[in-house]
């Protein structure tokens, strides 16, 4: 048990882990409400206050014991999920698409910001390791996050986005796993489907998007 190296992966992730937690749970809430549902309004948690989104578990306590648990080889957590009533959207089928597609382009949009960080702080010269660091995990976690959501099984925004773009029939079918949704992707992570065939693809494609269009700015400041 390396207590310092926790100390000190804690204290990288903390920051970039808080912001890409809460401002995903916030743009669900936020869309819902664009499209007619005030629960989360209503629940107060369309908010920046992380608090609001800590679920004690999947946030705290579930990532501390499996970092221990694989010495820091896999983790993983979640946050507490803000209520959509999808029933009081306006047109609840499209509508789903957009509330559920709000997480996962949230995190997309904080990638680019930590990463045009880390480019600022670079072409300043800032020699910092920590700020550096921190920059770096920002992009990743919020890539990771990214990639993981959009997989395309319930309960996960990917599962939502798919009920909500497939016909009826077909919609209903994906629908009905969502209560064993969690595990069977819990499932596919640990005998390695998702990584292999999921994640790394994404985000081998989301590392390569945001090289682009963070490249002009990356070269204005060499």
């Amino acid at each position: 048990m390396d207590i310092a190296n926790l100390i000190q992966t804690v204290t990288l992730y903390a920051l970039p882990v808080l912001f890409a937690i809460t401002i995903h749970e916030a743009a669900h809430g936020y869309a819902a409400r664009h499209f007619g549902d005030n629960t989360a309004y209503a629940q107060g948690r369309i908010t920046l206050n992380p608090l609001k989104h800590i679920d004690p578990v999947g946030t705290i306590l579930m990532p501390l014991m499996l970092y221990f648990a694989t010495s820091g080889a896999f983790l993983f957590g979640y946050a507490k999920p803000v209520p959509v009533n999808f029933g009081a959207l306006r047109n609840p089928k499209r509508h789903m698409v957009w509330v559920a597609l709000a997480g996962p382009a949230s995190n997309f949009a904080q990638a680019i910001f930590w990463a045009l960080l880390l480019v600022g702080l670079v072409g300043m010269g800032v020699q910092e390791p920590f700020f550096v660091k921190m920059a770096q995990a920002g992009i990743l976690v919020n890539l990771v996050m990214w990639a993981f959501n959009l997989f395309p099984l319930p309960p996960l925004d990917g599962g939502r986005i798919l009920v909500g773009l497939l016909p009826w029939k077909q919609a209903q079918m994906v629908s009905r796993l969502e209560p064993w949704g969690f595990f069977i992707v819990m499932g596919l992570v640990l005998v390695g489907v998702v990584g292999a065939f999921w994640l790394r693809p994404l985000m081998t494609l989301g590392y390569a998007l945001i090289n682009t269009l963070i490249s002009p700015l990356a070269f204005l400041l060499r």
